[in-house]
């Protein structure tokens, strides 16, 4: 299985507002920038569609790390999800889980590869972490077409 990195991020202009996602993909000594944009959304849906997106551009199954500076989408995706799931997508209030469609798309493509989720500080010295933040805001200000 090919080992593969991915580093994640989303940035939103306001919270709803404008957004944006990126990710880095490492493998081998290969390095691809992902990021997209959308008009009105929030954080938290920016830093999910940047998990699901580097997931999406794996063509084969993978060993996965992902690394990700939100704790919504890695305790989301390796604690809550379990119990969602056998509650009908619904949270332990309740209520329905927010972003569903985001986090049925993240656990399809997560269930084709084996993954290890990480985090790091964001906005520290993770060198990575802080080109995916840049490349989210500058999509987030329109600064970027997809890529």
């Amino acid at each position: 299985m090919k080992k593969v990195q991915i580093i994640t991020d989303g940035s939103c202009i306001g919270n709803p507002g404008p957004g944006g996602w990126a990710c880095i993909l490492r493998h081998g000594g290969k390095e691809r920038e992902l990021y997209g944009s959308e008009s009105q959304t929030t954080n938290n849906r920016m830093e999910l569609k940047a998990a699901v997106e580097g997931l999406r551009a794996l063509k084969e199954p993978c060993d996965v790390e992902i690394v990700t500076d939100s704790n919504y989408v890695k305790h989301g995706i390796t604690d809550w999800i379990h119990r969602w799931k056998m509650n009908g997508w619904r949270t332990g209030g309740k209520k329905a889980v927010a972003n569903q469609d985001l986090w049925h798309e993240l656990d399809e493509q997560a269930s084709r590869h084996h993954i290890k989720w990480s985090w790091t500080k964001g906005h520290a010295s993770h060198a990575d972490n802080n080109r995916c933040d840049e490349l989210a805001q500058a999509a987030a200000r329109g600064q970027l077409s997809s890529g």
